[in-house]
């Protein structure tokens, strides 16, 4: 491992607070990355790091060799885009973190053109509907849905869209269609789990937003699995309107409560604010912004 390696290495143990997070992230073992920070304390003269059964934190020197560190790991990035191989263009691997069913409808299928303008550029998906922790779990770019809660990162907004109210025909056939939210009591809700707990609708009215808690005989942690189960005839559900652009379009679902839509969602790429943004990432973030301004769906309003 050379000394870049073994900054970055330094700078994600930071990063982390962990030695075997940021092995896992480095993609080595975490004896290495203990073995390569200590080489380097050795080499420099001085403790970066104090390690306790708490955790680890940094010293002063470690503080001022990490700001330096960063950096310089910066301006490296920036020198190898401008150089590009050759070319001009940003290189090397990029750890995307997207929800799973926007990845496959409007991320995975684009890829084609983002690679061809970048062959250098390794995109590596991290597909889920989880939260995903982006200093922990080594990620530089994550696609975010609704409002920023996380202060220590930066978000670049992509686009809006709206949530809508759907079932299947056939369903609605079957049990009727609700003119009003309370009425959905009387339905089968197709609820969307979020850390374990059904995530609440809200439906937007004279006197204000109101919130509706959704029941049923189904709920599901994903968005694919809520898709399948209205197309399936199996209830209503409250989701982002680009989940069903196509069958909105054709008529395979229908769209309800319309008058009680709440307001366009909001949809950000994000990254870690405690380190600058790397021409991979600025690459990516600007080609996503180009994607969705050409699909009616997404596009900012």
């Amino acid at each position: 491992m050379d000394r870049l390696d073994t900054m970055r290495l330094f700078v994600r143990v930071v990063e982390t607070s962990s030695f075997s997070k940021a092995a896992r992230a480095e993609g080595v073992a975490q004896s290495t990355a203990s073995k390569q920070v200590a080489a380097l304390e050795k080499r420099l003269g001085t403790q970066l790091l104090r390690r306790t059964t708490r955790g680890l934190s940094m010293t002063e020197a470690g503080r001022t060799f990490y700001d330096d560190a960063v950096r310089l790991l910066a301006d490296l990035d920036a020198a190898e885009a401008r150089a590009g191989h050759g070319h001009g263009a940003p290189g090397g691997q990029l750890r995307v973190a997207a929800p799973s069913a926007l990845s496959r409808m409007y991320v995975v299928p684009h890829l084609p053109v983002l690679l061809a303008r970048y062959p250098a550029l390794r995109v590596e998906l991290d597909v889920s509907d989880r939260y995903v922790n982006l200093v922990e779990e080594g990620v530089d770019v994550a696609i975010r849905i609704g409002s920023l809660r996380d202060s220590s990162l930066v978000a670049r907004r992509m686009g809006t869209f709206d949530i809508v109210t759907v079932a299947s025909p056939d369903y609605v056939a079957r049990h009727g269609e609700p003119h009003k939210p309370s009425e959905l009591e009387r339905h089968a809700c197709v609820a969307f789990m979020f850390r374990g707990a059904p995530r609440p609708w809200e439906f937007r009215t004279t006197k204000g937003p109101i919130p509706f808690t959704p029941s049923g005989p189904t709920r599901f942690d994903d968005a694919e699995s809520i898709r399948a189960a209205v197309l399936a005839g199996l209830g209503i559900a409250h989701v982002p309107g680009w989940l069903f652009a196509e069958e909105l379009t054709t008529g395979n679902v229908v769209s309800l409560l319309k008058t009680f839509a709440p307001e366009r969602v909001p949809l950000q790429a994000v990254y870690p604010s405690d380190r600058r943004t790397s021409s991979k990432a600025k690459v990516f973030i600007e080609f996503l912004a180009e994607t969705f301004a050409e699909c009616s769906w997404l596009k900012a309003r």
